[in-house]
Order: structure tokens, then C-alpha cells, then sequence
């Protein structure tokens, strides 16, 4: 009976590091894991802001002591027994015996039960806060190249700050990165999928955190690797991964592809019909830089980029007012027409003084007012690090914590603004001390990633901040400035989501990220030299059609993939193509979609069809995903058959042509930006000399069929 309860015990105690004796049971060690491992912190259950049933603790654990008095000394002392440790309220919870809104957590036959009843009979010891400190895991293996519908099991070691170690794998949190690509149960089992790809399996454990890569390879394997064309070290490191992955690049895009393709990421624009004739009648090799170079030079360039960087930087009408947020958009307008550096535009941002009417770039502190809120949104727009769960509590999938959110946040403390005759003035005022909100002890300002100094810096606390996220020690900036460019271009990021970097979420190909931003600062964050680079490329160039080794590819820019038009651009390729152009209630009279700066422009069609109105940080506000409501609009809308059909539209003019084959064509050129194939031109022309009700309804049906094919709503 004696052995029995000796090796009882050695089942319940932790393991300890070789030669260690075994601990005490306690609260920060034992049983905060286990908290975390079941949920009952989580923010849907009982470590929501207001707790859940009278009974709260801290989400995540991020405040043990809290914890432990919550559970040991509130609830008039019902909540644990150690006298009597099964009669205890929270153990009867917990295994189902009472009625628990989260239902039965921890089976009354589990070891983990047992490790909690042994604390309470044990004395509910606490444990001391530095030897009880986890301050790194280990996930092991670390990598590995496995094979579709392969499995491994993954093994978590916690270090503590006294030197021991346990094996933590059963009260660690595991999260996969790419579900599709590979799954991990709740115990760390992964389970591969049928795609190629890489795939990042996060491992948690009371704050720190792990990785564990997997690369999948395609199973049949490549007899040799075909002659590619590799324009620059793009194609050179993107085919270096294909081989690993035994996947062959589709082939290259026609003209027609390239052509429609680049007008659209570059400009947000279709050629016109005349464009397209030129371009697809040029023979001259360099014809696509070329395109690229003149496309880069255009108003519409400016126009849509501007676009896409007051939706990053929120330009909102409702924040600032009407003459306010012009000035704004006004500002990032003329920074891209002056093709001005990102650098610099991150710097005159950060550190702006003075009257806004001189400075309109300071709008930007009345449309994000709080520090804290600065602090989260410079991170998420510049750096693509999400901080603003560490204002309460460390970050749960990467190593933010909120001191890492308060030396943010203190740069920001002394900005203020006042009202003067000749409008708003921001400012810098005193030395206010930012303090940690559950220690009290004062925060120096400091960037992410950054030691915390032991004195603040003199003056302007901004200045030092604008120099430190645009430098060379900074490993975010010129990588999330690269990663979002190259995600617009190719359809997705290597980090994806693109404002989400950390360690538990890779880049797929940290090889291509790094050069790519090398790039980036070499040519002093010139967005052109980025854009030409991509554009140029071999990888952006190549066909939307998969073969037989990439059909399942969708990661790793094997083919070129469909992206929905933004609600701007289609909006504009709908007035295009139709000839008639859409009125909007805070734009001059023929003004197009990409150049509203006002996100709160009341217009049905581009609320549909996702356009953010700027109130966050996160790119996932603009809404790319396809509706029913999208097609139904599109096929149904009054305003989209009046446009086609409109006397002084596109297809009333186009019909005078009175040669059925030249009709056909044009039409496709307009919509498609590309001729007709044979068999389809064939079957128009047929649905034209069959029409009963007119050569112009059918010409419209024609024009109607094309602008809600997959082919007009997608840029591919």
C-alpha cells in the first residue's frame, strides 16, 4: 500500500531536471498551468473582463496572485477545502459534480485532477514568484520535412528561472498556423495534410513559446527540374523553394494576362481598348518593364496608392471633419506623387509639431488620440506587430509583454494639441511617467525589441522612436513594408496575415522576405524600386493555370492566383467598360472610385463590396471576401443594367459597328482587355444574328455575361 502511494505521488508531482529533487505542489507551478490548459482563463469563460458567475481570473494567468486569491480566498472559502479536499467547490465544478457552465473540464479520474486536490490537501501553497518563473520552452523536434498524412508527436520543455525543467507537452497550448496544411490535436499530435507547403505549429506554455516548422513536400517526386527564366534573386529564391517542394512554376502569362493584370496592381485601372491594341501590338522585348515604367507615371497611380495608404493611416471623415480629413488625404496624396521614401513618411508622421493647417500629417493624432492606442497602431501599421492585447496582459502567441506595450506607449505621453485662432496646434509638453498597471514601477520609453534604459530621453521622445523603427536595427520596417508590397502584388504575403509578424507565425520564405527588404533599403524606401522589382519578375509574370505538380499549391507563388477586385477598382471598371460614370455626393462630377478620400462616402455598391470605413489598425477591415449579395448585385443591380445600356454608353456606341467579328472584339477588349478566342467569338457572333429583340440588347447581354464572369470581377 505504501509503494502504491509513493508512486501516486510521483505521477501527480512535476518532473524536475536530473539529480533535482521533486517540488512542493504549488499555485504559480501546478495548477495556473492547468487554468490555462483547460481555458478557464480565457477571454469566453471566467477571464473575460467581468468574469463569469462572480467567479474571475486573469486572462491568459497573466496575474497569478490575483488567481490565487480568487480561488483560495474569495467566494467565503467555499471555493477550496483542505480539510476536505473532493468537497471543495471548485473541484466539484471543474469535474462536473455541480452544475459548471463550461461543463465537465477536468475529468474526476484525470491526473490533472489529482494535481489540484493534492494542492488543496497540500496546503495551497503559492510558490515563490522567481523560482516558479517559466522563462523559455523548448519544442522538440524543431523542424522537420514530413510527408502528406504523416503525424509527429511534439515534446515541450519548461525551464524555469531556479534551473529545473519539466516535461510540460500535457498542459501546453498547441495552435497550427495553416490548418490546411497541417492540424495538432490538443496533446501536440500533428497530422499533415494532402497540400504542399510550410507550415509553422505553435507550442504555449505559461507565456513563453515555441515553434516547430514543418516542410511538405509534394510526393511524387521531379525526374529533373525544367530550364526556368529567373529574372532577379525573386524568381532565384522563390524556385530554390519549389525544388524542396517538388513543385514546377506554371508557365509564363500571355501578354493579354500580363497586360490586364499589371494595369490593375499598379493603378487600379483597366487599359483601355486602344491601350490594349498598342500594347498587345508591340514587339519589342522590353515591352512589359516599359508598361510597368509608364504605368508608374500616371495620375491614377498616385490616386489609387494614396488610396491604399489612407486606409492604413485612417483618414476619417467623421474623427476629423470634412476640411480636416481632406487636408490629411491631401498630405499622403502629395507624399506619393513626390514618390517620397517611406522613411521619411514615417518620420514627418511621428514627430509632427506645430499648426495642423502647416502639418496636416498631425490629423493623424486626432484620428488615434490615446498613447496606448498610438503605440498599437504605429506597431500594426509599420512594423506589422500586433501589441494591443500586451496593454493588459502578455501577448499570447509571441513575446510581448505589457512592459514591451508601455515603453511603446511612453513615447506618446507628451503629445498634446490645443485650439488657436488659426485652428489646432500639436505639441510636446513636460516628462510624464508612464507606470506598469500592476507594478507601478515606471517605464522608460523604449521600442519593441529594445532593452529598456535606465533614464528617458531628453526632449521629443517621438524623434527617438521615428529613428530607431526606420534604422537598420530595426527588424520589422523595411520587412513589413516588403512583405505588404509583395502581398498586393502576388496576392498574398509571405507573412500572412500581413500586419501579423512574430515568431509563431514565420514567413514561408525567410530567405526571399529578408532580401526583399535588403532591397527596400537599398534603394532608401523607394516604393517604385520595389514595384518595378516585383513586376518584373518571372513570379509575377506566370500564368493563373496550374499543372499537375501545383494545382494545390496556393503558398508558395508557384502560379499567379485570382484576387478580387478591391470595391473602388470594380466600381471604376464597371464605369469604364459601361461609359458611364457614377456620381458621388463628396467628388466633383466625373471623379472615380480610387480618388473618394472620404471612406464615408454613402454609396451602396462600394459598402457592398468591402470598402473599410478606417476606425482600425487591422487590414482585415477591408472585406476582400465574395458575397452572394456581391453577385446577386452585379446580375440584378438597376444601376448596373442602366449603365449598359445607357444611349451615350459604351455598347450604344460600340454597336454601330456594323461588322458582327469587329463588334465581338471590342467588346472584349473593353471588358476583357483581350480578343476573343476562336470558339468564342464564334458563339457571340451566333448570339448576335440570332437575336430577336435587337442587335444592341444582344450586344448589352454580351457586355452583361462578361462583366459578371470571374474574369471581369478578378484580377488574375
Amino acid at each position: 500500500m505504501r509503494c502504491l502511494l509513493i508512486l501516486l505521488m510521483l505521477l501527480v508531482l512535476p518532473s524536475s531536471s536530473a539529480g533535482e529533487p521533486s517540488l512542493p505542489l504549488s499555485f504559480r507551478r501546478d495548477v495556473q498551468p492547468l487554468l490555462s490548459r483547460y481555458g478557464c482563463n480565457g477571454s469566453s469563460c471566467h477571464g473575460k473582463a467581468e468574469g463569469q458567475n462572480g467567479f474571475k481570473l486573469s486572462v491568459f494567468g497573466f496575474a497569478p496572485d490575483d488567481d490565487y486569491d480568487a480561488i483560495v480566498k474569495e467566494g467565503r472559502g467555499r471555493r477550496v477545502t483542505p480539510a476536505t479536499p473532493d468537497s471543495s467547490l471548485f473541484l466539484q465544478k471543474v469535474s462536473g459534480r455541480l452544475p459548471h457552465g463550461g461543463g465537465v473540464r477536468i475529468a474526476h479520474d484525470s491526473l490533472d485532477f489529482q494535481t489540484i486536490r493534492n494542492w488543496i490537501h497540500g496546503g495551497m501553497l503559492i510558490g515563490d514568484p522567481n523560482e516558479s518563473q517559466v522563462v523559455s520552452i523548448d519544442v522538440t523536434p524543431r523542424q522537420q520535412v514530413m510527408k502528406s498524412g504523416g503525424q509527429q508527436q511534439l515534446k515541450v520543455i519548461a525551464r524555469y528561472a531556479d534551473g529545473t525543467t519539466i516535461d510540460a507537452t500535457r498542459l501546453s497550448r498547441f495552435q497550427s498556423n495553416n490548418e490546411v496544411l497541417a492540424s495538432v490535436d490538443e496533446h501536440g499530435m500533428i497530422t499533415v495534410g494532402d497540400r504542399p507547403g510550410q507550415v509553422a505549429v505553435m507550442a504555449s506554455y505559461m507565456g513563453p513559446v515555441g515553434v516547430f516548422q514543418v516542410l511538405i513536400p509534394r510526393a511524387a517526386k521531379m525526374e529533373s527540374w525544367p530550364p526556368l527564366p529567373e529574372h532577379n534573386f525573386i524568381d532565384q529564391l522563390v524556385h530554390k523553394k519549389l525544388k524542396n517542394l517538388n513543385i514546377v512554376p506554371s508557365a509564363t502569362a500571355s501578354d493579354e494576362e500580363f497586360l490586364r493584370r499589371v494595369y490593375l496592381d499598379v493603378i487600379g485601372t483597366l487599359p483601355t481598348v486602344d491601350e490594349a491594341k498598342r500594347f498587345l501590338a508591340d514587339v519589342d522585348p522590353q515591352r512589359r518593364s516599359k508598361l510597368v515604367e509608364h504605368l508608374l507615371e500616371r495620375d491614377e497611380y498616385v490616386d489609387y496608392w494614396a488610396l491604399k495608404w489612407a486606409d492604413h493611416l485612417r483618414v476619417d471623415r467623421e474623427s476629423l471633419g470634412h476640411q480636416s480629413a481632406f487636408r490629411y488625404y491631401s498630405w499622403i496624396r502629395n507624399s506619393v506623387a513626390e514618390n517620397k521614401p517611406y522613411d521619411s513618411m514615417l518620420h514627418e508622421l511621428l514627430t509632427v509639431e506645430g499648426p495642423l493647417s502647416e502639418s496636416p500629417q498631425g490629423h493623424f493624432y486626432q484620428v488615434v488620440r490615446k498613447p496606448g492606442e498610438l503605440a498599437s497602431t504605429i506597431s500594426q501599421v509599420f512594423l506589422g506587430v500586433r501589441i494591443e492585447c500586451a496593454q493588459c496582459h502578455h501577448h499570447p502567441f509571441d513575446r510581448w509583454s505589457q512592459q514591451d506595450f508601455y515603453g511603446m506607449q511612453a513615447h506618446f505621453t507628451q503629445v498634446k494639441q490645443k485650439s488657436g485662432p488659426h485652428g489646432s496646434v500639436l505639441f510636446t509638453e513636460g516628462q510624464p511617467a508612464t507606470r506598469h498597471p500592476r507594478t507601478q514601477e515606471v517605464v522608460q520609453p523604449f521600442g519593441l525589441g529594445q532593452e529598456m534604459p535606465e533614464t528617458e530621453p531628453v526632449g521629443d521622445r517621438r524623434k527617438a522612436l521615428a529613428s530607431y523603427l526606420a534604422s537598420g536595427q530595426n527588424p520589422w520596417f523595411a520587412r513589413n513594408l516588403a512583405n505588404r508590397l509583395f502581398a498586393h502584388f502576388m496576392g498574398r504575403g509571405l507573412v500572412e496575415p500581413v500586419d501579423d509578424f512574430r515568431e509563431t507565425n514565420p514567413p514561408t520564405n525567410p530567405e526571399l522576405l529578408d532580401a526583399l527588404a535588403q532591397h527596400l533599403v537599398n534603394y532608401r524606401f523607394d516604393a517604385k524600386a520595389l514595384i518595378r522589382l516585383i513586376t518584373s519578375s518571372a513570379a509575377y509574370q506566370r500564368s493563373t493555370a496550374p499543372n499537375e505538380t501545383n494545382i494545390r499549391d496556393n503558398q508558395n507563388y508557384s502560379r499567379a492566383v485570382f484576387k478580387r477586385l478591391p470595391a473602388e477598382v470594380l466600381l471604376d471598371a464597371v464605369c469604364q467598360t459601361t461609359g458611364v460614370t457614377e456620381e458621388f455626393d463628396s467628388a466633383p462630377t466625373g471623379s472615380r472610385a480610387i480618388q473618394l478620400w472620404d471612406s464615408r462616402e454613402k454609396h451602396s455598391f462600394l459598402r457592398m463590396f468591402g470598402r473599410p470605413y478606417r476606425v482600425s489598425a487591422c487590414d482585415c477591415e477591408r472585406n476582400a471576401m465574395p458575397s452572394m449579395g456581391q453577385v446577386l448585385h452585379l446580375m440584378n443591380a438597376p444601376e448596373i443594367s442602366q449603365k449598359l445600356s445607357h444611349p451615350a454608353g459604351t455598347v450604344a456606341r460600340l454597336t454601330s459597328e456594323t461588322d458582327d467579328r469587329r463588334l465581338v472584339d471590342s467588346i472584349y477588349l473593353t471588358f476583357c482587355s483581350r480578343f476573343p478566342a476562336v470558339d468564342e467569338s464564334g458563339v457571340a457572333i451566333e448570339y448576335l444574328r440570332a437575336a430577336t429583340e435587337g442587335r444592341q440588347a444582344a450586344a448589352e447581354d454580351l457586355a452583361w455575361s462578361l462583366m459578371n464572369s470571374l474574369e471581369f470581377v478578378f484580377n488574375h
